[in-house]
């Protein structure tokens, strides 16, 4: 969690803390900008009707003796502590370090400030999180985790702030829940490929009690529905989301006699590069021979893949900015519920072969 110190002290002979410094009060701004001190809380409010010159010159006080304001005198002035709380599942911070990105930038611009606790899968730690949010009074709570699956919703007194859950749902038809358009971020790298010419395409991906992997799966047979292909049950394969599981894909697909892939689809990058590596092993070009594209845009992972990675990007920081934005949005009154599911983007790098036709150095990205 995000934790704001006072201001500093020193400790006496005698042991008691003392300000090492006096801090200057509003008093001390309304005699030096020479008007009252009901004055200068309009002037640093924003509130009231001053002049120009006169807010201008209460201002220009406070700076020159490094004024704040008590946030928690303004807190109750305003009735709102310009904080919100982001309680994360993702203890590995591989997708909510991104969410929490986005939604930083958007509150910046409003001077917001954020903060952040992981409760790392822990149900009775994430109360004991809730419970500290709550005390300190923000103005919302944004709940992301590292799989978008439904979760229980956080329990919370009736109408007492608004939540988000993103790359997250809620058991509750009320919740608002932003999340990653999975089966549209599939369908994209496989109409892709076909617009590659590939034909015999595999979809290579993790457990199936994973709602991301059912989604991806839909959108990979919609997009071989749409081009009239067909789509073979031995080459849709749920299993681990691991490099491991994709290198014995490849070679079990191999193996065999009979037709072989000519490109993959894999449900994670860590899938994908599993796949790379056995293709490269067993002397099959990638993308000469097949193409490959994963899932995350897990950029470190993509980018040192051999041949560097096509994959899809969830947009996570897209994600954060939006749960900004509507989080602001309910604050202010508004009523928003439901399931959004916000656009993936493919990005086009080395292992898709788009780039042996086109010569293109850098990395494209590609939207719905």
């Amino acid at each position: 969690m995000i934790v704001f110190r006072g201001p500093r002290q020193s400790v006496t002979a005698a042991g008691r803390a003392t300000k090492s410094k006096s801090r200057p009060t509003i008093h001390d701004v309304a005699r030096l900008a020479g008007v009252s001190i009901g004055t200068v809380s309009k002037a640093l409010n924003g509130g009231g009707k001053l002049r120009d010159d006169t807010r201008s010159r209460v201002q220009q006080a406070a700076k020159q003796l490094a004024f704040r304001p008590n946030e928690m005198a303004l807190s109750l002035h305003r009735g709102r502590s310009l904080t919100i709380g982001l309680i994360s599942r993702d203890n590995f911070g591989r997708f909510g370090l991104p969410i929490m990105e986005g939604l930083e930038e958007c509150m910046a611009d409003q001077s917001i400030a954020v903060f952040m606790c992981n409760a790392t899968d822990d149900p009775a730690r994430e109360a004991r999180h809730l419970e500290s949010l709550l005390s300190k009074q923000v103005d919302g709570i944004v709940v992301t985790a590292r799989r978008s699956d439904p979760r229980p919703k956080l329990e919370l007194p009736a109408g007492s702030l608004p939540v988000i859950y993103v790359y997250a749902q809620a058991d509750d038809a009320d919740a608002l829940c932003l999340v990653p358009d999975d089966e549209g971020g599939a369908r994209q790298a496989t109409e892709h490929l076909i617009r590659l010419g590939r034909r015999r395409i595999a979809h290579v991906t993790g457990p199936e009690a994973f709602e991301a992997v059912r989604l991806r799966r839909a959108g990979y047979r919609q997009a071989l529905a749409n081009a009239g292909l067909a789509c073979r049950a031995d080459f849709c394969l749920p299993g681990r989301w691991s490099e491991s599981w994709g290198r014995q894909v490849v070679d079990e697909l191999f193996h065999q006699a009979g037709t072989r892939p000519d490109a993959f689809v894999c449900g994670s990058d860590q899938i994908a590069r599993g796949v790379a590596d056995a293709l490269r092993e067993r002397g099959v070009g990638v993308p000469e021979d097949v193409s490959l594209t994963g899932f995350d845009n897990w950029q470190i992972l993509a980018e040192a893949t051999r041949p560097a990675l096509t994959t899809v990007d969830m947009n996570l920081k897209d994600l954060g900015r939006e749960a900004g934005r509507c989080l602001m949005e309910l604050v202010s009154g508004g009523r928003l519920k439901g399931v959004r599911r916000l656009p993936c983007s493919l990005v086009v790098r080395d292992s898709c072969g788009a780039k042996l036709l086109t010569q293109t150095q850098e990395p494209q990205r590609l939207v719905p």
